[in-house]
């Protein structure tokens, strides 16, 4: 089988890679935007991903495109339209790249989103059902890109997959979960250690084998899956956790999160302190009844590879 792979020198392309390379029946071209050192049978270096990029020498032959790439963890955004930018790289440059593979005769589309599609906070767990509910910039264009997706899977035949993660963790893990495990690390006291709330997390390896069942599994084609690891932690109990995996004291206060929340409100990092209070849960019973798929990786042993 013939595949190609967007942002295979990214942290979720760069895992997708490693796997998929162990396949011998598996013929892979890998996307990058810039030269880097990993193993694939082909290696195309592509400037830039939006409504412009050329992508018919890298779908020439190829059956299943895995799209990872997106613009993604700007945590300090200096771009005059955020939004904008968003647009042009996770839906101008998706929907050109999906134009281009139905052209070419791909048959199957695997699109990597967001659970933010769902929304960034919740009383009961999301479902593949709920009603989409974005609530930041990246979200948003990753929900409009989803749009976009249907339209032309409805007008080509071609088959689309769509996955939404949660907070995806692993070694050298960008975003929340990276600055997570350097406060650890630096042994940072955190006010963090009386949070009930309930998150669901995805460990990297778990993530990478559902997108690989989903490749050719039949029952996948033109499906909306959440992913998680089937277990949820409170942020007091992720930390631990972390410090556990590493081999270090956490250093955890108990203030109430009642407390905190006033004060990030006061500070204006509202939005911060709702990541890390507030509660966020997938069920992924869909992929378990439709793919018969298990998380093959606990948390506990998640984390531990984050260090390993």
């Amino acid at each position: 089988m013939n595949i190609l792979l967007t942002g295979a020198s990214g942290f979720l392309g760069g895992r997708i890679l490693r796997f998929l390379e162990a396949k011998p029946d598996l013929n892979l071209t890998a996307a990058v935007r810039r030269r880097v050192e990993i193993p694939a049978t082909h290696i195309l270096e592509v400037q830039g991903l939006d409504d412009n990029t050329d992508w018919s020498a890298a779908l020439t032959g190829q059956q299943v495109v895995i799209h990872t790439a997106a613009r993604a963890h700007i945590m300090k955004d200096e771009v005059a339209d955020p939004l904008a930018e968003y647009r042009r790289v996770n839906v101008d440059g998706t929907l050109n790249l999906a134009r281009q593979a139905a052209a070419a005769g791909v048959k199957r589309f695997i699109f990597i989103s967001s659970i933010g599609v769902n929304g960034n906070i919740n009383t009961r767990p999301f479902t593949e059902d709920d009603t989409p509910n974005p609530a930041e910039l990246y979200a948003q264009s990753k929900w409009e890109a989803e749009l976009g997706l249907w339209e032309i899977q409805r007008e080509s035949g071609m088959e689309l997959v769509i996955i939404r993660p949660p907070l995806v963790y692993g070694p050298n893990a960008p975003g929340n979960f990276g600055s997570l495990m350097r406060w650890v690390e630096k042994g940072i006291p955190l006010p963090l250690g009386a949070i009930h709330n309930q998150r669901s997390l995805v460990a990297v390896d778990n993530l990478v084998d559902l997108i690989i069942t989903c490749i050719d599994h039949p029952a996948a084609a033109n499906q909306v899956f959440l992913a998680g690891d089937g277990q949820d932690l409170s942020t007091t109990e992720l930390l631990r956790g972390v410090a556990r995996a590493m081999g270090k004291p956490a250093r955890l206060i108990p203030v109430p999160s009642s407390l905190l929340m006033l004060g990030a409100t006061l500070l204006g990092k509202k939005a911060v302190a709702q990541r890390l209070l507030g509660s966020l849960q997938v069920d992924i019973t869909k992929a378990r009844e439709v793919l018969g798929w298990e998380p093959p990786v606990s948390v506990e042993e998640g984390l531990k590879r984050c260090f390993k």
